[in-house]
């Protein structure tokens, strides 16, 4: 096997990736219980956006420049901003309540 595969990520020693990642898997575990015809519209929006997140600062993270880095981040960023209003909708169609809500917030 090549080296490059067996060598671990450096971004997955980053804090803020690491929790990127963990929001990621509870936005998916969290959407689950979303009603089936949220699937293709508002499930996907979030589980998207929250990919979004960890692999924006993964790929960053390996960029040149400091210009690089910061635009990555920059994407990353916006889309937290987009899963924020994801959450807030969620819980004004009674998606998830008021604890879930603060706990993501």
């Amino acid at each position: 096997m090549h080296d490059a595969f067996m060598t671990e990520r450096i971004y997955k020693k980053l804090l803020v990736w690491q929790q990127a990642h963990a929001l990621c898997l509870d936005v998916y575990r969290i959407t689950k219980s979303f009603p089936d015809d949220e699937r293709w519209r508002l499930t996907d929006q979030m589980c998207r956006a929250s990919a979004s997140v960890p692999a924006n600062l993964a790929e960053g993270n390996m960029k040149p420049s400091q210009k690089e880095k910061a635009r990555f981040i920059d994407i990353a960023d916006g889309s937290l901003d987009e899963l924020h209003y994801h959450f807030r909708l969620a819980k004004d169609l009674s998606y998830i309540n008021e604890i879930q809500f603060n706990e993501f917030d």
